[in-house]
């Protein structure tokens, strides 16, 4: 499946799950919050939310700084 993830085309396996995908990008310990077709998805539901073809992802962490 072919996901747009903040605004760049990625390519994964279908059935991946949106922690997978944040492991593969080796992201999962700094993404605080994850949007699928702008929509929320609790972080309680990362392991078991599956994107479909063509979503895209916006996946957000907290930057510091003044």
């Amino acid at each position: 499946m072919i996901l747009q993830i903040n605004g760049e085309s990625k390519s994964y396996e279908d059935n991946t799950t949106l922690l997978e995908i944040m492991q593969l990008l080796k992201i999962e310990d700094k993404v605080m919050a994850a949007a699928v077709n702008m929509q929320i998805v609790k972080k309680d539901d990362w392991s078991n939310f599956k994107p479909q073809d063509n979503d895209k992802l916006e996946l957000l962490h907290f930057v510091g700084g003044g």
